[in-house]
């Protein structure tokens, strides 16, 4: 089967949305798939086993013209016009540039040679999905990838951003829905979510999650301040504005209360870029030594070697009545095989995928709870380290290429029987 994919980002230290695009091609190519990738990195991209082609920004255009504009007006001037361009058109000139620069390289590309065409977009950028819904003669083949909800004002609360331009962004999402041979998601509550408001998504749904990767790390990989003989609780991501860690620092503090032997071989680590929690997070810090918060960026390798070499791996979540999101870091955490502690709504995918009988999953009130479990671990890491696994074949399989492969495969089965 050949795939070709247009994405938006291949280089992994640009977003977690990224790590994961890669990790769906390296299972296309596990799969069997004979997989070229059109991307927009800006920059030379190699992934074992498929051709990947650099797209050039188009400069030859008005569109380009114009968006070195408005860039210069605001850098020269501090004119910012871009809420006008975006309430005027949905989007910035950029992004109509990009799109057709994208769309100009996939018409050179015959659909007859290929089985399917994925769009893989990053944040709430959605430039590969324009690109291809102005193209007609691929619509047949086109299974779009939607990452997370679209346009944002459709986020869940407690978050609500309006975008500039959201009726135009939820018109050209609707598009998408009614084009695509396949809208396909990450997250089965992902997918009702979005379904609640774009009904042309029935019936046309594939739930695909992000891929299982093993990546090769050493101890070298290592930051200075990690000590991987100690009991480390981590939590890898940025905070963003409405993952409050509160309820993990109160927890931690209770079990060193509880425990005061592991202030000597423990550690609660935060990896992720400075957030509106950080000074709350520093000032802990000067009460509890064993807590370590980053202020930057974190290379990839090193969060990655940190997660396979963590006793407990956190996921944090926003505080909501659901969280459809399957975070980029949660196959990550599947590879280490070690306990996750989760902290989330009722109703989260993350909750439903490790299921009912998941012991280490809280709500955010549960400090209680959230102690005795810390407790609990710790006394399995003492007892045995290598007794502290997550030993989920299950979600293993689930995450992997096979799957992957047996879901399209039975997908294109049904179509040829109709």
């Amino acid at each position: 089967m050949k795939v070709l994919v247009l994405c938006e980002s291949l280089d992994e230290n640009d977003s977690s949305g990224a790590k994961g695009r890669i990790g769906l091609l390296e299972s296309f190519v596990q799969a069997g798939y004979e997989v070229t990738a059109l991307h927009y990195s800006q920059k030379d991209i190699h992934i074992n086993g498929v051709d990947c082609i650099s797209v050039k920004e188009r400069k030859d255009s008005i569109l380009y013209i114009l968006s070195r504009v408005q860039r210069l007006l605001y850098r020269w001037f501090k004119i910012n016009i871009s809420v006008l361009v975006d309430k005027l058109f949905g989007f910035s000139f950029g992004f109509f540039n990009d799109a057709n620069s994208l769309a100009k390289i996939v018409s050179k590309y015959n659909p007859e040679a290929y089985q399917m065409i994925w769009t893989l977009s990053k944040g709430n950028s959605y430039r590969s999905h324009k690109a291809i819904l102005s193209l007609p003669k691929w619509h047949q083949k086109w299974y779009a990838y939607v990452h997370d909800p679209y346009p944002q004002q459709l986020y869940p609360r407690p978050y609500n951003y309006v975008p500039y331009g959201y009726k135009k962004r939820r018109f050209f999402f609707r598009d998408i829905t009614i084009c695509a041979k396949r809208i396909v998601f990450p997250s089965l509550l992902l997918k009702e979510w979005m379904q609640s408001y774009f009904i042309d998504i029935e019936g046309k749904s594939l739930i695909i999650p992000h891929q299982l990767r093993t990546i090769d790390f050493s101890e070298n990989d290592l930051p200075s301040y990690f000590d991987p003989t100690k009991f480390n609780l981590l939590h890898a991501g940025s905070l963003l504005d409405l993952r409050d860690p509160k309820p993990i620092i109160e927890a931690y503090e209770g079990f060193l209360e509880n425990v005061p032997e592991a202030k000597e071989n423990s550690s609660l680590v935060f990896i992720g870029k400075a957030s509106v929690f950080s000074h709350y997070l520093l000032s802990k810090k000067e009460s509890i030594p064993q807590l370590y918060v980053s202020d930057c960026y974190v290379p990839f390798k090193q969060v990655y070697a940190m997660q396979q070499l963590a006793s407990v791996n956190i996921i944090l979540e926003a505080k909501s009545e659901i969280s459809p999101f399957l975070p980029g870091k949660f196959p990550h955490c599947i590879a280490a095989n070690k306990p996750i502690f989760l902290i989330g709504p009722h109703y989260s995918e993350c909750k439903r995928v490790l299921g009912n009988s998941y012991t280490h999953k809280f709500d955010f009130d549960d400090i209680g709870e959230m102690i005795k479990s810390m407790i609990k671990l710790y006394r399995m890491w003492q007892e045995d380290k290598k007794k502290l696994n997550l030993n989920r074949l299950d979600l293993e399989n689930y995450l992997s290429s096979k799957y992957l492969k047996d879901i399209i495969n039975d997908d294109f089965n049904a179509n040829m029987a109709v």
